[in-house]
Formats: C-alpha cells, sequence, structure tokens
C-alpha cells in the first residue's frame, strides 16, 4: 500500500504537465487572443476574425491534410511545389479554355496526381519520406516554371475569382471550404478505420504490417490527401490573385509543418489531430496579425514564432518522459 501511495505522489504533479501538453496549443492561442483584444479594440471584431480566416485558409488545409503525413510517420517537403504545380495549371487552363469551373477542378486533381506519385516513390522504392519529398519539390518546382516559362499566366476570365473573393451568407468561400475540409479530415482521422490505421503506421509500421494493415497502402493514400490538399489550396489561392506563379508558395511546407509541430503532433508519428494542426496554424497567424496591430519590428516575428514552437516541442518530449 505504502508502495503504491508513493508511486501516486510521484505521479501526480506530472499530471498537469500532461494536461498542459495535450491543450497547450489551445492554451496559448486563447492567450494571444486576449492578449490581442485587450491591445486594440480592432481586433476582436467579425470582419477581422473573417478576414484572418480567409488569408490563412489555404495553409491551414494543407496543414490539416499534412497531419495524416506526419501521424503515419513521414513528411511531405514537396507541398510548396505542388501548390505551385496545380497552380500554374489552374491558370493555364483557365486562359487555354476559357472555363474557370474546368480550371479551378483540375488544381485539386493535379495535386491528387503529384502526391500519388509522392506515395509510390516511398512506398515501393522504400526511401525515406525526408529525401523522397526534398527530391520531388525541386522536380515539381521545376515543372511550375517550364509550364510557365518563368513568367505569370494572367488570368482574365468571368467567374475565375469568384471561387477565392466571393462570400455566401457574410462568410469568405475559402473560409467555408476549409470549414468542410477540416471536418472531413478530422472525421477521417479520429473516426474511422483507415484514421486507426494511419495512428498504427506512424506508431509501429512492422506491427502495423504483421496485424494485418497495409502500412504501404496508408503511405501512398496520406500522400495522396496531402497533394489533394494542396491543389485545393492553390484553387483558393490562384483564384483570389488571378494569376498564376511558378514561385506561388514558396515556403508554405515549412510553415506547414511548424504549424503542425506547434498542435501538438508528434514527430515520431503516431500521435495527433486535425484540430491541433489548424489552432497552430491560426495561432501563428495571431502573432503576425499581433505584430502588425502593435507596430512591433517585423522582424521579431520569426523570432518568437521559432520560440513558440520551440517550447512546444520541449513540452512535448518533457509529456513522452512523464508518461
Amino acid at each position: 500500500m505504502t508502495a503504491i501511495t508513493a508511486e501516486t505522489q510521484r505521479k501526480a504533479p506530472v499530471r498537469p504537465l500532461l494536461l498542459a501538453k495535450d491543450h497547450a496549443v489551445l492554451i496559448l492561442l486563447a492567450a494571444v487572443i486576449v492578449w490581442l483584444s485587450l491591445a486594440s479594440p480592432a481586433f476582436f471584431t467579425s470582419a477581422n476574425i473573417l478576414n484572418i480566416l480567409n488569408q490563412n485558409a489555404p495553409l491551414a488545409i494543407i496543414a490539416a491534410a499534412g497531419t495524416f503525413v506526419i501521424v503515419s510517420g513521414n513528411f511531405d517537403l514537396s507541398t510548396a511545389s505542388i501548390f505551385a504545380v496545380a497552380s500554374v495549371c489552374a491558370a493555364w487552363l483557365a486562359v487555354e479554355t476559357g472555363n474557370p469551373l474546368l480550371a479551378l477542378v483540375a488544381a485539386p486533381v493535379v495535386g491528387m496526381v503529384l502526391g500519388a506519385l509522392n506515395g509510390l516513390v516511398v512506398a515501393s522504392l522504400r526511401i525515406h519520406s525526408f529525401l523522397a519529398t526534398l527530391a520531388s519539390s525541386m522536380v515539381y518546382s521545376a515543372l511550375a516554371v517550364l509550364i510557365t516559362g518563368g513568367a505569370l499566366i494572367t488570368v482574365d476570365v468571368d467567374g475565375f475569382a469568384d471561387f477565392g473573393r466571393g462570400s455566401f451568407l457574410g462568410v469568405f468561400i475559402p473560409v467555408w471550404v476549409l470549414a468542410a475540409v477540416v471536418a472531413a479530415l478530422w472525421f477521417l482521422l479520429s473516426g474511422t478505420v483507415f484514421g486507426r490505421h494511419v495512428f498504427a503506421t506512424g506508431g509501429n509500421a512492422e506491427a502495423a504490417e504483421l496485424s494485418g494493415i497495409r502500412a504501404d497502402r496508408v503511405k501512398v493514400l496520406v500522400f495522396v490527401l496531402s497533394g489533394l490538399a494542396a491543389g485545393i489550396a492553390a484553387a483558393i489561392a490562384v483564384s483570389r490573385i488571378s494569376s498564376g506563379q511558378p514561385q506561388a508558395g514558396a515556403g508554405m511546407e515549412l510553415q506547414a509543418i511548424a504549424a503542425i509541430i506547434l498542435g501538438g503532433t508528434s514527430i515520431h508519428g503516431g500521435v495527433g489531430a486535425v484540430w491541433r494542426s489548424v489552432a497552430g496554424v491560426f495561432l501563428i497567424a495571431l502573432v503576425g496579425n499581433g505584430f502588425d496591430i502593435m507596430n512591433v519590428n517585423p522582424q521579431l516575428k520569426d523570432l518568437v514564432t521559432g520560440l513558440i514552437i520551440l517550447a512546444a516541442v520541449a513540452l512535448a518530449a518533457v509529456g513522452r518522459r512523464a508518461r
């Protein structure tokens, strides 16, 4: 009895730490919202909140799908390049065909195809996803330049900008798309057999295989989802600015990974949640918004963001040891 009591007392202080780890991104997000609301009365208004959601919808969509990749124990460094290729393909098709719907639908399709190629390379050739997607990102970036010749493709087609700039019931269409994508991916990861297979593959791929899970197929599918999300994000962005740019989305892959890790998804795989990744995106976005509101030197934004991510990773590491 004494031994059990001592063990219980030893673990008792750990519980608040684990609780903080599991909900750190929400705690930080709430703290930043309160801070900005007090700092500026213009912050906590429906117009500003919707504007923040609208501006960051493409990145949040990529991060939501990227959660599957990291939970499965992989990385996808090609999302920004897929984003660029899908953007320029959509712009090119719009100019060539004059059909905005065809052009915008093509972006997610292109994303799915490029994501599937990533998955097949990782699964069939047994190349580490970090190296495979690093290489494919270079190939896809070059492809985007070849499609455009290195120049912008300006789109002047009626209806093309409606998807990225339009609104429904007073809310931007990209925000509706974000809500639908996040809801679907959230359910897919946390409420389906496929989601359980993703967690199992990331936790221990060999054990998953022995239990009857086709880990290679899971890997392909998570990269397909990542590519699809990059294509949807590209459709929003290219419609919004009405031009295809070969350098579009540069750096988005690292921003998405940072948000996913900030949200508590383990880089070792097997742990994560879609809602946390989306919260991580908007936490980073609010930090940037706060620097604008406070007129603070923007050079410090990356410093503060990096420190927040480092703190989140450190908390996650402490939480793993505590368990």
